[in-house]
């Protein structure tokens, strides 16, 4: 169910596609349910959502008329299904695809008509208790405000997600009732339906309420990235890799890194980047998108953005951007240095303060690459103006704008000769 607006948000974004570590809110939510198996997999949205679910089925909740009516609305959707339904809200990022499939087996092996996933948070406040009969069926959830003192006590509560017999499923929807002017009907209610019948209903316990915990507020959203941020670098620790301090590095659920990486404070890593054995990344990188070849060196304070590529023991330093380019094995650009477009042969030494000037004088014009060799030395402050072209083992002075090829081997001098006047500033001072 992902139709809702968010209205805490406070927010033009619809609640479920706000980004959260890279991707939507609801994204979370679909993967977990991909993870577990779901099949067909149906997400209702709103009318403003068509369109946005790539390779995806949607059902489309007309206005917003409660939780039980976004559930009915996938119905024509799901047409001759007689399977299990697995309900889920879009909010819920932590959930996991192990969780649900564990939810599932429990609905199946108790042959439930309905089963609850609940949980224990350390303050329930306004969640619906679960409350269980001695044999430890569900008997009904009651929401905190209709509790009693007693049910106010309970702990377990109700995370809004479920499992459905289809064939009772249906039925129990078409007679919920509105609980309020707007005619909103809510999904909690068909656990009473069912209990009334008869029928038997059961709940789940996880005992990680992260896992089920729903996003209302940019404050919730951000405990929620907290969290998330903290199980990808426990899971990257556990494999092997040297997180310095995990509070303050930021890895994206696509990012993999091999063994024997170290990450330092203050790192980001975003999208399909590729960390490989042996690198360093120093305080204050960003990359996205990158490779980070074996035994690179990365930073401090460096932004690699998408396409760069840094092969075997490369290294880019201290306040260095690359950005669509290439850095050969064991070549260094070490200092404050714009690379874009470029492709850079091994074991060559790009000097501090080096721009690749690859601007693209005409609208979708591609921009033109720049090309460096092996063991190529240039000088500080260059400029590298694309289309252009650095032979093998050439040498550039300092200071130089290189607008023409180099050739191998060579020494390329493009700057003004200097001038001394002698006794001009003493003549001029006092100006």
């Amino acid at each position: 169910m992902a139709a809702g607006l968010g209205t805490r948000m406070h927010s033009a974004l619809p609640k479920h596609f706000h980004e959260l570590l890279g991707r939507r809110l609801v994204d979370w939510v679909i993967l977990a349910a991909e993870g577990a198996g779901a099949d067909p997999l149906i997400v209702v949205c709103s009318p403003d959502g068509e369109g946005k679910f790539e390779g995806i089925t949607t059902a489309v909740q007309r206005s917003p008329r409660g939780t039980g009516d976004a559930v009915s609305s996938a119905r024509s959707a799901l047409e001759g299904f007689a399977g299990d339904v697995l309900v889920l809200n879009g909010d819920v990022p932590g959930l996991t695809g192990e969780l649900l499939a564990d939810l599932v087996e429990t609905h199946r092996s108790q042959a439930a008509a309905a089963t609850v996933l609940s949980f224990e948070p350390p303050d329930p406040r306004s969640y619906g208790r679960i409350v269980r009969d001695a044999a430890g069926a569900v008997v009904k959830i009651v929401e905190a405000g209709d509790a009693s003192p007693s049910e106010l006590t309970l702990t377990e509560v109700n995370s809004g997600i479920y499992v459905f017999d289809a064939a009772r499923l249906w039925p129990a929807l078409e007679r919920l009732e509105a609980h309020n002017a707007q005619g909103e009907v809510y999904i909690t209610d068909t656990i009473g339906v069912l209990v009334g019948d008869g029928e038997y209903v059961v709940a789940h316990l996880t005992g990680d309420p992260f896992e089920v915990e729903g996003i209302n507020t940019r404050e919730e959203l951000a405990a929620a990235a907290a969290g998330l941020r903290d199980r990808i670098n426990r899971r990257h620790m556990l494999d092997g890799v040297t997180i310095v301090d995990p509070a303050s590095t930021w890895i994206e659920p696509d990012v993999t890194i091999e063994p024997d990486v170290t990450i330092h404070p203050f790192v980001v890593l975003r999208g399909s980047t590729r960390v490989e054995t042996l690198a360093v990344i120093q305080p204050n990188t960003v990359a996205v998108d990158a490779v980070i070849g074996s035994g690179a060196l990365v930073g401090p304070f460096c932004y690699l953005r998408p396409g760069t590529v840094l092969e075997a023991g490369s290294k880019a330093g201290t306040f260095v951007e690359i950005k669509n380019s290439t850095i050969g094995r064991r070549s260094k650009v070490a200092h404050q240095s714009y690379i874009g477009d470029t492709e850079i042969g091994e074991d060559t030494n790009i000097g501090a303060g080096t721009i690749t000037a690859n601007f693209a004088h005409k609208p979708g014009v591609p921009k033109r690459r720049t090309r460096i060799g092996k063991n190529v030395r240039t000088g500080i402050q260059n400029g590298f103006v694309a289309p252009v072209e650095v032979g093998d083992g050439a040498w550039t002075a300092a200071g130089s704008t290189i607008t023409k090829d180099v050739p191998a081997d060579s020494l390329a001098v493009a700057r003004a000769r200097q001038e001394n006047k002698e006794g001009y500033a003493a003549r001029h001072r006092d100006d």
